[in-house]
């Protein structure tokens, strides 16, 4: 930014976010208002506003853990075939690995990524995810932001992202970020958020209030119905 200014004072300065939160907005201010002018434009969406139209939302009770297995393998990964690849978000790194193991005895071909790879393990498995050669990758929050992949048409909230420092609080932008790598480039997409205590219910009512926007549930955990329902409802069957 230095750089600019010295070099040319007079140009034309924008930047772009899908969120902006508060110590953004701050660190914006300060080097807009030390390196340029006091006086400058700001345009934000409102929250209410940021959950993206094309991208269809639904949460999904289920009664345990092992439950949450059998949605995503018997409901998303058998009818994701369809309409196109999924990514599943995990809160950690056990829960990925836990997940990546369930899936594959079961014998689905699964790639997972997150922090414990090194980049070029990373970049091999981001390369066949997007060269199409696999349908279905589990993330940590690694892939949450500035992940662009048009065949993406599911995405699996397995956790709810909470912030790391308030566990009992959903992380919003994080949630944000993950939802919108369904139903990129104006294409169609869909959410399924799974839910299975107490804590879970909770977050998902939170982050339904903070957007002002209310999920629709998928009524039975079990139904093949209710899920094909949702994917029609959502523009995917």
């Amino acid at each position: 930014m230095k750089a600019i200014v010295n070099g040319k004072a007079d140009c034309q300065v924008l930047l772009f976010s899908a969120t902006f939160n508060e110590s953004v907005k701050k660190f914006v201010k300060k080097i807009v208002e030390d390196l340029f002018v006091k006086d400058y434009n700001q345009l934000f969406v409102k929250k209410e506003e940021l959950s993206l139209e094309s991208v269809k939302q639904y949460k999904v009770q289920c009664p345990d853990e092992l439950s949450k297995v059998m949605v995503v393998q018997h409901k998303i990964l058998d009818l994701g075939k369809k309409v196109g690849q999924t990514i599943i978000f995990v809160r950690s790194r056990n829960s990925a690995k836990m997940l990546h193991e369930s899936l594959v005895e079961l014998g689905y071909e699964v790639t997972t990524i997150q922090g414990a790879l090194n980049h070029e393990e990373r970049d091999a498995i981001i390369k066949e995810f997007k060269e199409g050669l696999t349908q279905v990758l589990i993330s940590t929050d690694l892939l949450a932001r500035g992940f662009d992949q048009s065949l993406v048409n599911l995405v699996v909230n397995y956790d709810l992202p909470v912030q790391y420092e308030h566990p009992s609080e959903p992380d919003y932008e994080v949630y944000l970020h993950r939802i919108g790598r369904a139903g990129r480039f104006g294409r169609k997409g869909a959410v399924f958020n799974l839910l299975c205590n107490d804590k879970d219910k909770m977050l998902m009512s939170k982050i339904e209030s903070h957007f002002d926007s209310p999920v629709a549930e998928v009524t039975s955990w079990e139904s093949d119905e209710d899920f094909e329902a949702a994917l029609k409802t959502a523009g995917l069957l």
